[in-house]
Parts: structure tokens; sequence; C-alpha cells
């Protein structure tokens, strides 16, 4: 069994935040991975819906107290963490008053997504990536779950492409039916570039920043991809077709996903 440690970006997470499709999948895997022989580490936004003191976070201090530069911005980057007792299993949280201090997590009180979701996802990619750094923990694969983990593959092969910690880990995307409605702002793809991506890795994401333009960016970078959702975006459905060379694993139903992923790692990671 080659793909030892598995690394979790998951854009949320049961019991800390509702039940929903990536959320209850993002509870469960990594449990049954690591009950499955291998080691793991999970990350998620501190969403400012999370009761901290009900999920007993904590600051990580040791971790925390980084800036992240987004724009010529600087933003503090938090580390908290949380224990899933039954599941033996760590939760690290990041978090930042500027971005994950609200109320909701994507979208206000009339459901308008928050015009700044684009710099959120780039702070919470950034964060999880220089946070394992800090851990010194060298994951062989990364599985990604929802929109907000889809830089990191981009990240990875782009911006962290000499760091010994990430360089050789394998990307695994999974895309839910999660699709946000408001597309990025058009400033988005010079953010990107800001941070060391390449011109010919942007022109997807200059012509259409929506939801489908950033799953593409996604699919792009990754090592593999998988259908989390029974039913996804069409026109990405389509475009995994066109990525004969990047291995793709079908919607796997509940009773049988957990071993499907399991074996995929291998596969991504070349060792079946």
């Amino acid at each position: 069994m080659d793909a030892k440690r598995i690394l979790f970006i998951a854009q949320e997470i049961t019991p800390y935040l509702p039940e929903s499709e990536i959320a209850t999948i993002c509870r469960n895997l990594p449990q049954g991975i690591q009950e499955r022989g291998r080691e793991i580490r999970t990350f998620m936004p501190k969403f400012g819906s999370i009761n901290e003191r009900r999920n007993q976070l904590h600051e990580v201090i040791r971790l925390s107290g980084m800036n992240l530069i987004i724009d010529d911005t600087d933003h503090p980057l938090i580390i908290k963490v949380a224990s899933i007792q039954a599941a033996r299993m760590q939760v690290y949280f990041i978090d930042n008053e500027d971005f994950f201090q609200r109320k909701h997590t994507i979208s206000d009180d009339d459901g308008n997504e928050y015009e700044d979701n684009d710099d959120r996802s780039i702070f919470y990619v950034r964060g999880v990536l220089e946070t394992v750094k800090k851990l010194r923990w060298i994951p062989d694969v990364i599985h990604c779950h929802g929109w907000m983990s889809a830089l990191t593959a981009l990240y990875i092969k782009r911006m962290y492409a000499d760091d010994p910690c990430l360089k050789d880990a394998k990307i695994v995307y999974s895309i839910y039916n999660d699709d946000f409605k408001t597309p990025f702002r058009k400033e988005f793809a010079s953010k990107l570039k800001m941070d060391g991506a390449k011109d010919s890795d942007l022109k997807g994401i200059k012509a259409d920043t929506s939801f489908t333009g950033l799953t593409k960016l996604a699919i792009d970078f990754a090592d593999g991809v998988i259908q989390g959702s029974e039913t996804i975006n069409q026109e990405v459905l389509d475009y995994i077709a066109t990525k004969k060379h990047t291995p793709f694993l079908p919607y796997q139903s509940p009773d049988v996903y957990m071993d499907k992923f399991n074996e995929f790692y291998d596969v991504v990671l070349g060792t079946k």
C-alpha cells in the first residue's frame, strides 16, 4: 500500500455544519480511510456559524500567526483544531476574521453569494498548504471536496512546485452538485497570476469565472477526478471526458464509495 498519507481538504464537515452530501462524506471518509490503515489529516474552513464552545475548538498557537497576502492585503492565518472522539480523528480549521467570521458559509441572509468568495477560496487553500508545511507532514495524496478547495492542484503544481512537503503529492478532486450562481470577480485570474500561476494556466478562467470555469481549472491540474454526486454539471462532465489521461472514477453509491476511493488513491499514485 503506497499511498500511506491522505490529506483531506473539505468545504464542509458534519457535525460542525449541517448534514449535506459533502459534509457527510467528509465526516465518514477520513475515518474509513484511517480504519483501512492509512494516516490522515483533515481540514475545513472555520465558518462563523460553527459553535466553538460546543464543538470544543481551540487555537493551535504554534501553527497560527502567519500572514497571507491576497491582492496586496495582509490577512492573518489562525489555525484551530477539534476532535471527533468517536472517529479518533482531529479536524483542523482555517480561520480569519475578514473571511470566515460571518453567520453563514457561502451566502448572506438573503441568499446573495459573498462577493469575496474568490479571495476566501484562495485564502483557504493557501492556509491549508502553509499549515501542512508547518506540520512537516508530507501527504502522498490530497483529496479535495467542494469548489472552495478547487485551486489546490494549481497551487501545488505552480506555487508549491519546489516545496519538499508538497511537490510529489497527487491531487484528487471530487466534483459535487454544489454549483455557485454568481461568477467570481473579473480580477480573479490576475490574483492567481500574482501568486505564481502562468498566463497559459489561466486562459479558461479569464474567460469564465463561473462554477464551470473554476471546476475546469481544477480538472486541468488534478491527477485524478471523482464524480462525487450522482448528477453533476453536464458541461463539466463533458469536459472530464476530454481528459483521456486523467484517471476518472464515476459516481459511487454510499455503500461502496469508501473502498472504491481507497483503491483509487493507489491508482492515482501509480501503484495499481
